[in-house]
């Protein structure tokens, strides 16, 4: 009896041990294994410029609250990758037409990034009702002279809304003196900002103590153009024919009532869905032309088949695999 028990006490040992051997030689491996890297981007502050101005206006950079206020809004810029990227693929298509605005309407290309900042360039539909590229609220809207009922809302017209916001801008600016000050206005709304100048008894944007929103507002605005100028310091690498290119289009212009949309699509040798893509600003299914009035329609140039060659994929030098292209 007592030698079976010292055979299995024996069998049970040997197991033990092997089993502890076993265990410390995966350690010895593992320690010898590559760490896979689960950290694909690297956090890293924003560069900041020493100098930068809005509109031709200097920003003082070296006031620590302006500093900060500016690193705030790079920081959540650079790194909202998925909304960053959208904006830069769509601004090949938008500047184009907003650039050549502001120009002839005698505004500093700047403000094309306040644009950046309302909407992302796209027309979308704010919690409060303000609406489209530049989003103006409806009674602003109509102000400055574009129609919103509920059939049409040109706040959608990327044309017609920046020749709007543009005369806003210009308002603003010859009320308080400086761009800076009008592109504050411009969210806040000009009573609002005068109450806070009146009640503080400063004139300029950088030491005026404001609501969240809008002591926000510049530093985002120059977040983007400080990332547009100098896409290469924030990472941002897209190839060139990955952009969203404009699409090539013709211009109709419409004195009549067109009761059936996509049969008038079906008449232009175009499909509904790009009738009502190039021209967002109509809601309905029809046109209501009044008499002695009349709009003008965004068409494609051609048939869509013949846009292929716009969206053709390219190879993009940035994305070599394995051997990543460093600036």
């Amino acid at each position: 009896m007592k030698k079976k028990t010292a055979i299995i006490t024996i069998c049970v040992l040997s197991v033990l041990l092997v089993a502890t051997v076993s265990f410390a030689v995966s350690q010895i491996v593992k320690e010898d294994e590559p760490k896979p890297n689960y950290y694909t981007n690297k956090i890293t502050s924003p560069y900041i410029p020493e100098k930068m101005d809005f509109a031709g206006e200097s920003v003082p950079v070296d006031v620590y609250w302006v500093h900060e206020g500016v690193d705030r809004e790079l920081i959540i810029s650079c790194y909202q990758h998925s909304k960053t990227l959208r904006i830069f693929k769509l601004s090949s298509r938008v500047f184009p037409v907003i650039e050549k605005i502001l120009k002839e309407e005698g505004v500093p290309e700047d403000f094309k990034y306040l644009c950046v900042a309302e909407s992302g360039l796209e027309n979308v539909t704010s919690p409060a009702g303000a609406n489209g590229y530049w989003q103006f609220m409806a009674t602003t809207a109509r102000k400055y002279g574009l129609e919103v009922t509920d059939n049409i809302d040109e706040r959608c017209n990327l044309e017609k809304a920046t020749r709007a916001a543009c005369k806003y801008l210009k308002s603003c600016k010859n009320h308080f003196g400086s761009w800076t000050l009008a592109a504050a206005a411009y969210n806040r709304g000009e009573g609002g900002l005068q109450k806070a100048i009146d009640h503080q008894d400063v004139h300029n944007y950088w030491d005026l103590w404001l609501n969240n929103e809008t002591s926000r507002y510049v530093y985002r605005i120059l977040s983007f153009k400080l990332m547009f100028e100098n896409p290469q310091f924030y990472g941002v690498e897209i190839c060139p024919a990955e952009m969203y290119q404009p699409v090539p289009t013709r211009r109709v212009t419409v004195t009549t009532t067109l009761p059936d949309l996509a049969a008038y699509a079906k008449e232009q040798n175009v499909t509904y869905k790009e009738l009502r893509d190039l021209n967002p600003w109509i809601k309905s299914t029809k046109l209501v032309v009044p008499e002695g009035k009349s709009y003008t329609l965004i068409l494609p140039e051609k048939s869509q088949a013949q846009y292929k060659t716009l969206f053709m994929k390219q190879e993009n030098p940035y994305l070599k695999i394995g051997n990543p292209v460093k600036s």
